[in-house]
């Protein structure tokens, strides 16, 4: 299964991903393409150095049909999209031409904490636990179905960084299993409404 990646930013998602397939515990998928809207985003660095094909595709100043016409024309292989860190909210231009086909990470256990500073959001609230999901990306910000999610818990003395770096340590064992499980047929999911 050819996977494209979307990233904006460093790239620890797409890194873990690279990795994992270096180790071959990412077949039957394979990335094929890494595509950012961040010319200068390291996790462009991080694909050029593994290999793959890197291309930078700014928004700015292009309304959002026309970059994501730009997106679909350099996913236009891929069976997969794999959004890592991607910060931009896609259309329903975008998730018609890949529906179902679109999977995010959050570092919350959706649907609790959508949106940005899940993990700010998560120790404001005085929740005990956070963690990470893999889910669906639908119309709805940090919406569509579940397809996996990782407890981590809150400890005293957290802060969003420290709670988010261990968050990110389960996204990274996480992220590269499910991709790894939806090119072998073992999680099966379809077009969303």
């Amino acid at each position: 299964m050819n996977v494209g990646v979307l990233v904006s930013g460093t790239g620890t998602n797409l890194q873990a991903l690279l990795d994992a397939e270096a180790r071959g515990e990412l077949a039957p998928a394979q990335i094929t393409i890494v595509i950012s809207n961040n010319p200068v985003a390291p996790a462009l660095v991080r694909a050029t150095a593994a290999g793959k094909p890197a291309l930078a595709i700014d928004h700015h100043g292009m309304s959002r049909q026309a970059f994501e016409d730009l997106l679909i024309a350099g996913l236009r292989d891929v069976e997969l999209v794999v959004l890592a860190g991607f910060m931009r909210v896609l259309t329903p231009h975008f998730l018609a031409r890949f529906a179902g086909r679109v999977i995010n990470t959050h570092p919350s256990l959706l649907p609790a904490f959508p949106g940005m500073d899940a993990p700010g959001q998560a120790i404001s609230a005085g929740v005990r636990e956070s963690g990470v999901t893999v889910h669906v990306v639908d119309q709805t910000v940090d919406g569509g179905a579940i397809l996996a999610q990782v407890s981590v818990p809150i400890v005293a003395g957290d802060t969003p960084a420290s709670l988010h770096a261990r968050i990110q340590a389960e996204e990274h064992r996480l992220l590269p299993r499910i991709v790894r499980e939806i090119a072998a047929g073992q999680i099966v999911f379809g077009p969303t409404s």
